[in-house]
């Protein structure tokens, strides 16, 4: 194939094609401990979370000099209003943060960056989206999938030398794997990138390119074919967007982020030096899994920050707004609102500070922390920015720029609601999440019994996993009967005031019930395990909570022997933990009482026309144009929006 011949349709890939190269895709083997591994094992391993790890003195207080420096910026130069009115980030704002050094805060000081932690980077974008959610969006996808984490992680020190010191200070990355036809399904990625001597030429579409309209350097996954010398396969280059060939045809608009700079960017013959390869051949998805794996964390941190932002406007307001005779927040119906807000709120800070600092400490493999972080953040903050727009009733769902028009204090709740709603997409829908989380929960299983349920193995190597399945069952099933959480004096030290020790008997009891469950359940379904999404998703969402009640116990802990509010925190741990055991029951009563089956066949009846009668009456405001716009190859017939910032 010559590179001036492109493929011209999407690869032909079948389910079980499009399974293999997610599972080849993934990181196979388990070096390092796991908390939540452990957890969906039924093992409660509190060691390896308990104490909490905290930060160096040193690099707390390079963390903590940044912060001060970021929020006197956002504080005196950032504009919110203007930036939602004007849906962009004024250059000013953006030269600002390249001046403050906001773009290198996780890129290391040998490469003029600030070298922040994981976890101050994250509080960092916290405060940073506070003051505009499209300023922690620009920030994060610049940092934490865009060039610099990938070539922290694969990239050669040429290449580190080269692209990370720009990064740093002077330009804007951004990450392109999706294309209009292709979104959590890479094996069917058709953007190509075909050798040519030193080069490779890379031809395709790629949409939602977040900072994709004024990045300056670009990760891309392509295709590369396979030929002599090339092993091909689903690669990463960097890719310099000034490069002829490269033209950003449009910047989308969305319900909310309206700042952000997201588009659609054609590749059409671009020259791509060998040299900006990122990784081998056929390395690309295991690298962009990879990143994720720590990437992912930024979203929890700007959820973080919007659980505070909605409670502080709940208690403000709730406090002055009276109704029958007393302040709204005094009657039962809104306060439970806000014991729910201020619970869940210091939840999602355990949650985000304990997965980011196992992060920087690497001593646990976080693949399944960051994804339950990331996912129960992004479902739980959305649930609290609705919660935030009922308790203000009427100006709840009133813009801030129509509440200021008439005279009122401006408060975006709505807009807040607006922005969140991505959250449950970005880096991963929560059904993604689910099923991506599920398969590293059931890893341990699939690696001693996989063949069994495999109907393309031989009946030797179906025997020889029986007999592995049936070693590995006979020590790990007893040790799921009995365990700490049954002894009335276990995590006694988890007791000061408020008694937090039950929760944690409660985490220990209940791990050993969500193992003996999936293990239930592959025993019933085996291979056809893999079709029950909504159980694997219920069984996700109570090794979330679990996680969750054990990361607010532990920080409760943490700050009482800090003697910072202590206290309090054990409050509010404990309000937490008696919430979260009410929502496991109910997803322990929903794994086998459920309409999964009844839903299935609707599903048929509405794809086959059966229920069109019910469609009638309306009228469809959508315009007739194509679901899916066309993404051939060649060259663009549009303007460049590419807009560099310099």
């Amino acid at each position: 194939m010559s590179a001036s011949t492109p493929p011209s349709s999407r690869p032909a890939v079948t389910e079980r094609e499009a399974r293999e190269v997610a599972e080849a895709a993934r990181e196979q083997h388990w070096r390092k401990p796991s908390f939540a591994k452990e957890l969906f094992l039924g093992r409660f391993r509190l060691d390896l979370i308990h104490p909490h790890p905290l930060p160096g003195d040193e690099a707390a207080q390079r963390g903590e000099e940044f912060l001060a420096k970021l929020r006197d910026f956002v504080e005196t130069k950032v504009d919110p209003a203007v930036i939602e009115r004007d849906a962009r980030i004024p250059d000013e704002v953006i030269d600002g943060l390249k001046e403050l050094g906001a773009f290198g805060m996780k890129i290391d000081t040998k490469y003029g960056g600030l070298g922040l932690t994981q976890v101050y980077y994250n509080k960092a974008l916290s405060l940073a989206g506070s003051a505009s959610p499209a300023i922690g969006v620009l920030l994060s996808a610049h940092q934490s999938i865009g060039v610099p984490q990938p070539l922290k992680l694969f990239g050669t020190q040429e290449q580190r030398e080269r692209f990370l010191p720009r990064c740093a200070r002077t330009d804007i990355s951004a990450f392109l794997l999706t294309e209009p036809d292709v979104g959590s399904d890479p094996a069917r990625l058709a953007t190509a990138a075909v050798p040519d001597g030193d080069d490779y030429v890379l031809d395709g579409v790629k949409l939602w390119t977040t900072n994709g309209v004024v990045a300056d350097l670009l990760v891309v996954m392509a295709r590369v074919p396979r030929s002599e010398g090339h092993k091909g396969g689903i690669t990463a280059f960097v890719v310099e967007t000034n490069s002829p060939g490269v033209t950003v045809e449009n910047r989308n608009a969305f319900m909310g982020l309206r700042g952000i700079e997201n588009g659609v960017t054609r590749f059409h013959q671009v020259r791509v030096p060998a040299a900006n390869r990122v990784g081998e051949e056929g390395q690309g998805l295991k690298i962009a899994l990879t990143t994720l794996n720590t990437g992912r964390l930024s979203l929890p941190a700007s959820c973080v920050a919007a659980g505070k932002w909605c409670l502080k406007i709940a208690r403000e307001w709730t406090a002055v707004r009276e109704q029958w005779g007393k302040p709204v927040a005094h009657h039962e119906a809104v306060g439970s609102k806000i014991s729910f807000i201020a619970a869940t709120t210091f939840a999602l800070e355990a949650v985000t500070d304990l997965a980011s600092q196992m992060a920087d400490e690497d001593r646990n493999d976080i693949r399944i922390e960051g994804a339950l972080a990331k996912l129960y953040a992004s479902e739980m903050a959305w649930t609290m920015a609705d919660e935030l727009v009922q308790i203000r009733g009427g100006r709840g769902f009133e813009t801030a720029e129509s509440l200021r028009a008439r005279g009122e204090r401006g408060v975006p709740a709505e807009q807040l609601l607006r922005d969140l709603r991505i959250n449950r997409i970005f880096e991963g829908s929560t059904e993604i999440m689910h099923l991506l989380i599920a398969r590293e929960a059931v890893d341990a299983h699939l690696s001693v019994a996989g063949d069994l349920i495999d109907p393309e193995k031989s009946l030797g190597d179906k025997a020889k996993a029986g007999a592995n399945a049936g070693a590995f069952y006979a020590k790990w099933l007893p040790k799921l009967v009995a365990g700490p959480g049954q002894l009335p004096t276990s995590y006694g030290d988890f007791k000061h005031g408020v008694d937090l020790s039950g929760h944690l008997r409660y985490v220990e009891r209940t791990s050993r019930k969500l193992a003996r469950s999936t293990f239930y359940a592959m025993s019933r379904w085996q291979g056809r395990m893999e079709s029950k999404q909504g159980f694997l998703g219920r069984i996700v969402d109570i090794g979330a909570e679990l996680f969750a009640m054990s990361a607010a116990c532990v920080r409760a802990e943490l700050l009482r022997g800090q003697g910072e509010n202590g206290r309090e925190a054990y409050q509010l741990a404990d309000v937490f933990c008696r919430q979260a055991r009410i929502r496991i029951e109910e997803l322990f009563n929903r794994l086998w009482t459920n309409t999964d089956d009844l839903d299935r066949k609707v599903v048929k009846g509405v794809l086959s026309g059966t229920y069109e009668w019910l469609e009638q009456g309306i009228v469809d405001p959508s315009d007739d144009g194509p679901w899916i716009a066309d993404a051939t190859p060649g060259p663009s017939q549009r303007e460049n929006l590419h807009r560099p910032i310099r």
